[in-house]
């Protein structure tokens, strides 16, 4: 469905007019799912966020008549859905992209090349934040953290992380998104369009294969911390109690395993880290002793 005319006139500062019905077979195909979605929920208004998900679903966005919908078969007005779906930014309220394309801008990715990134992104595309380009391939917004600063800086497409990006991985990343060129993440499931993983988010399954089994574990530089509290991969400090008994100085043991095999996306930027780099010994400068 295109925009309908009562919604292009809110725009123009036009009298809001009652959201448009859907078509009495898209209706009924929505109402299927909704009652699958409703009856997951003991208390059916919770079932709202993947309502939510499903209209967006249908669109790419969520709409005055989606949101009619949703208060319809939840029985509840249309303000409180409103106030839901304008609460969420998951939710977009006007047209948008096939493919989400979100840079991190918050603390450590921006200081990390994350704010350098998006500037290069708007200009390259021709947008501003939540623009979206004219062939209607890309929308372009910066995002809060999503929990993989050991990443830094990350690019989402449609939530899927990429990792390590730089303003020209970026760029290749957004320009073959354009041209439909493949394009795989770093980790998680295989790309789909900004619709499919609305429907997805809805709570329904994602049925190409193998994209469930990609899309579960964390990365490596996720789960260094659990193999250092396991004492995996890390020196492990005994320490005697303080009980009058026999003292000794503690003592490290470390349990040396191979380092984790690490999945890189053909868009993933190459990095340079201080043991590849012959200017930044392994261990600490005097001065850093000191």
């Amino acid at each position: 469905m295109t925009t309908s005319s009562s919604e292009q006139g809110v725009s123009l500062g036009m009298p809001e007019l009652p959201a448009p019905a859907y078509p009495d077979d898209v209706r009924t195909r929505l109402e299927t799912d909704a009652r699958e979605i409703i009856a997951r929920y003991p208390d059916s208004r919770s079932a709202l966020l993947p309502l939510l998900h499903l209209v967006q679903s249908e669109e790419g966005h969520v709409t005055r008549t989606g949101m009619k919908f949703c208060a319809d078969v939840l029985d509840l007005t249309t303000a409180e859905v409103t106030a839901v779906a304008t609460f969420y930014t998951m939710y977009r309220r006007r047209p948008s992209g096939d493919y989400q394309v979100g840079v991190c801008t918050n603390t450590l990715c921006a200081v990390m090349g994350g704010d350098a990134i998006f500037e290069s992104l708007q200009e390259h595309l021709g947008v501003g934040n939540g623009g979206t380009t004219e062939d209607g391939k890309v929308t372009l917004e910066h995002i809060e953290c999503n929990a993989a600063c050991d990443f830094a800086p990350v690019v989402m497409v449609n939530w899927e992380f990429f990792d390590n990006q730089t303003p020209a991985s970026a760029t290749r990343l957004v320009d073959d998104l354009r041209a439909g060129r493949p394009v795989e993440p770093t980790r998680g499931a295989p790309l789909c369009t900004f619709k499919e993983t609305s429907r997805i988010l809805a709570g329904f399954p994602d049925e190409r294969p193998g994209a469930v089994e990609a899309s579960g574990g964390a990365g490596p530089a996720s789960l260094v911390g659990l193999r250092l509290a396991r004492g995996e991969a890390a020196p492990a400090r005994v320490v005697h109690p303080r009980d009058g008994g026999p003292h000794h100085e503690p003592q490290d043991k470390a349990v040396h395993q191979p380092p984790p095999t690490e999945h890189l996306s053909s868009h993933d930027a190459p990095q340079d880290t201080s043991a590849s780099d012959p200017a930044h010994p392994a261990g600490p400068t005097a001065e850093e002793g000191e």
